[in-house]
């Protein structure tokens, strides 16, 4: 672990209940660094990841830093206040989006594994920057494992479309909203959805097998836990 701190930071007024995972969406782990540490960008996270595994802290855990902007998870809207944020250096779709390295996944989930060991954070709220701003973000993407976390336990277990509820739109909406999403906007809600669950085919349609992945996810026993 490096200590590169942030000045970006204020204090909490929740306790942290959930983790968020982003992909810097720079061109190099050193700008991200930079920019996540200089006062005038007004942005911070708790930790990065450079490419390598090379693991910088920037806020301690017990600080609010600046990493959700305007989101919504669950009713929770101050998410800076509720959440770990982790920064992972990926240039993002802007830039060359890129699959993330096996080195850097491993760094990630030693980190992980730690903050889960430090705070009482459920699997269904470990969540990337697009479910909590599907609006504004895409982050940390359609490459991202979140399978390989899953299998770890360091995520909510990957559902697989068994049944078709051949719900109306409205209702698969509805659905959505009840697992935790905003759905607001309801096409960029279904497309966080798919970056996370069905990350090969991301149509933003409600279609029989999305609608077989929200059941399948919401009828398991950890959907909440």
């Amino acid at each position: 672990m490096i200590e590169r701190p942030s000045p970006n930071h204020d204090a909490r007024s929740l306790p942290v209940s959930m983790l968020i995972l982003h992909y810097t969406g720079m061109k190099s782990a050193d700008a991200a660094l930079a920019w996540l540490t200089h006062p005038a960008a007004k942005v911070s996270a708790h930790y990065l990841i450079a490419e390598d595994g090379q693991t910088f802290a920037m806020v301690d855990e017990g600080r609010r830093a600046w990493h959700a902007g305007m989101s919504w998870w669950r009713t929770t809207t101050d998410i800076n206040s509720a959440s770990i944020g982790i920064e992972i250096a990926n240039p993002g779709h802007e830039w060359g989006y890129a699959p993330f390295p096996d080195e850097q996944m491993t760094a990630l989930e030693d980190l992980m594994r730690g903050i889960l060991g430090r705070h009482s954070i459920a699997r269904s709220n470990i969540v990337g920057h697009s479910n909590i701003a599907p609006r504004r973000k895409a982050d940390p993407g359609e490459l991202f494992p979140w399978a390989r976390l899953a299998a770890q336990g360091l995520a909510v277990p990957m559902p697989s479309a068994e049944i078709d509820p051949n719900w109306y739109d409205e209702g698969f909406i509805a659905a959505l909203g009840r697992y935790g999403y905003d759905v607001s906007w309801p096409k960029e809600a279904v497309i966080a959805f798919q970056r996370r669950f069905r990350p090969a085919n991301v149509s933003g349609e409600i279609d029989a097998e999305t609608r077989g992945l929200l059941v399948s996810l919401l009828r398991h026993p950890q959907a909440f836990a």
